[in-house]
């Protein structure tokens, strides 16, 4: 019978009872329990996990993760080690979050909850509407989708981006490929950035990509600090001439003395895109589903490292 290990006893409670596993809590800081016998193992959603037991597992076969980023974790994985990301179960969350920031930004929110801090009423000024802006989502995967489908309701006019150019769905009428940037940016006056991290998209969104947005428009990461150049990024916010949403940032934790958090347009959320309510549901369905197939030997979904 495999030996699958949760990060404690509230996931072993919340995936409940599955035939023919048996399930131990383990959070992969210690040391592993039953390590003889541990074939998959799910790692902790929040902080980056502690890999360096891994290796004390000669049947380990399956590491699953809880978020939908893996790039730090791939250099640590054991030879022959399936890898399996969370893609799906952050989609609802990441979006709303995506939404959120953007709103926020362009109808002043953070200077109303600063003005409320001070007990002033501001005089009203008029502010962008989502209404009527054009909004490319550079990232179409789940993510992306998931924006792309909350955005449909705001009047926007929706421009997908991907790695390479396909037909559209029911949202979008074509997915352009990431080579057409430097067309499509100037048109633009929301860019909404979900990509992976990975040797192409570090520092995708660099002084070019940033020149090419027009005066006032507003930038959105919801994916990997490193995607974007900070030095490019502050430059061009301190001057006035773009603003800028952010849930990731690089360096992460973004230091208290960093010139972002003091920069006018610049609104920061401490990477919480998928810290809500709806994520422990989905990932309770995907890891019954994970624990389902690896139990019946049936392959996994999700696979983003064959080992």
């Amino acid at each position: 019978m495999p030996v699958i290990s949760l990060p404690d006893r509230e996931w072993i409670d919340h995936v409940g009872p599955m035939g023919g596993v048996e399930m131990v809590p383990w959070d992969l800081s210690g040391e592993p329990p039953r390590p003889d016998e541990l074939s998959f193992v799910v790692a902790p959603h929040l902080g980056p996990p502690a890999m360096q037991h891994l290796g004390q597992l000669p049947g380990l076969r399956v590491v699953q993760l809880l978020t939908a980023g893996y790039d730090n974790v791939i250099p640590a994985l054991p030879p022959g080690v399936q890898l399996a990301n969370a893609s799906g179960v952050h989609d609802a969350s990441t979006a709303e979050l995506a939404v959120t920031l953007t709103l926020s930004s362009l109808r002043g929110i953070p200077e109303f909850v600063a003005a409320q801090g001070r007990s002033q009423w501001l005089t009203t000024d008029y502010r962008r509407s989502l209404a009527d802006r054009k909004v490319l989502i550079l990232g179409y995967g789940g993510i992306g989708v998931a924006i792309a489908r909350r955005l449909s309701g705001f009047e926007t006019t929706l421009t997908a981006v991907a790695s390479r150019a396909r037909a559209g769905d029911g949202l979008v009428a074509r997915v352009h490929g990431v080579d057409e940037l430097p067309s499509l940016l100037p048109e633009h006056d929301v860019v909404i950035v979900i990509v992976p991290l990975s040797e192409a998209t570090t520092g995708l969104v660099g002084r070019d990509f940033l020149a090419a947005m027009p005066d006032g428009a507003l930038l959105v990461n919801v994916s990997r600090g490193k995607v974007v150049d900070t030095q490019a990024l502050l430059e061009a916010t301190s001057a006035g001439r773009i603003m800028a949403a952010l849930d990731v940032t690089d360096p992460e934790p973004l230091p208290a003395d960093h010139p972002l958090w003091r920069t006018p347009g610049v609104l920061i959320s401490p990477h919480v895109g998928g810290a809500t309510s709806a994520f422990v549901p989905r990932a309770v369905a995907l890891l019954r589903e994970q624990i389902a197939a690896f139990a019946g030997e049936r392959p996994l979904r999700n696979v983003v490292h064959a080992g």
